[in-house]
């Protein structure tokens, strides 16, 4: 019974964070209106969440000297990841950039199979296609050439790929505890996000009244977002199928289509919403295979193997 409520309390933490995350553009956009515009409204977050952080990674020093440094750049490679995501909510439409991003299962599985070597079921393999064929109707809905257009738009498609790349490095190594990792993983962001910022716009002149506001903003999606969320999700990961996990992941997609067809007017037209539908199958069909070997699978990676599909 133990283990039961464990999982559920899991699964809610799961299902939890990917809700919240689609509501991550509400943030992320008032820091642009306020004034820090670009990527410097998600430099203020994850800076916010670094400092949050910190007194985990100052607690867990030793186990993070001893964990491996490809474990750790896989990490804060998927903090780069959701930076990218994080400023194509600002440039993009927000449903547009949310199923770009979670086309990760196209990537994931080509990576496994060309890059880390791994054997491919033919249900993953399907993925892809089902996969681009999402991509092609998300992106050609109008009866032009299905290719990103806006900033944002290739923002979101390119963190998906990184976020592919992270998480396959994740899963082939041992890892360090949930709190120390979301430090890991919002210093990675932090890099990012420094790199990013005066790339993509000048640096912002705020005026004094607009300072507070911002520092708020920044303070609460530094704390729910990335300083709660990330952990909670990092630890109910361990405790779950991968498959569970993935699914359950998806209510980012309903949940930031929905808000943002809401609250910012931006609704998607028929063939956006077969094409996102497709996209949400890919990645079902990407981790539904995982389900009757995630034990072995995780115990393989632990070792720093290749995991065994099906």
């Amino acid at each position: 019974m133990h283990d039961d409520r464990i999982k559920i309390i899991a699964t809610l933490f799961v299902v939890g964070t990917g809700s919240l995350w689609g509501l991550y553009w509400l943030p992320v956009r008032r820091l642009a209106d306020i004034g820090l515009s670009g990527a410097w409204g998600t430099l203020a977050i994850v800076a916010t969440a670094a400092l949050l952080l910190a007194p985990f990674a100052v607690a867990a020093r030793q186990r993070l000297a001893r964990s491996r440094p490809a474990a750790l750049a896989s990490i804060a490679l998927g903090g780069l990841a959701f930076v990218l995501y994080s400023a194509g909510l600002v440039y993009g439409r927000v449903a547009i950039v949310i199923l770009l991003f979670f086309l990760t299962p196209v990537w994931s599985t080509l990576i496994a199979r060309y890059v880390m070597g791994w054997s491919t079921p033919w249900l993953r393999l399907l993925a892809i296609l089902v996969g681009i064929a999402g991509l092609g109707l998300v992106l050609g809905a109008d009866g032009r050439l299905p290719v990103p257009r806006s900033l944002g738009d290739w923002l979101g498609l390119t963190s998906g790929l990184l976020w592919a790349i992270a998480t396959t490095g994740i899963r082939s190594q041992a890892n360090p505890g949930p709190g120390e990792s979301a430090f890991v993983f919002a210093l990675g962001a932090c890099a990012g996000a420094g790199a990013l910022a005066p790339a993509l716009e000048p640096v912002p002149s705020m005026s004094i009244q607009a300072v507070g506001p911002a520092l708020g903003w920044a303070l609460v999606a530094g704390s729910f977002w990335w300083g709660l969320s990330i952990p909670c999700l990092m630890w109910a990961t361990a405790r779950l199928e991968p498959a569970r996990v993935g699914i359950l992941l998806m209510a980012e997609v309903l949940v930031g289509v929905a808000s943002a067809a809401m609250i910012a007017g931006e609704r998607l037209g028929p063939l956006e919403m077969v094409g996102g539908a497709l996209v949400l199958a890919a990645g079902v069909l990407e981790v539904w295979p995982v389900r009757r070997t995630a034990t072995a699978a995780s115990a393989t990676a632990a070792r720093g193997g290749a995991p065994d599909a099906e």
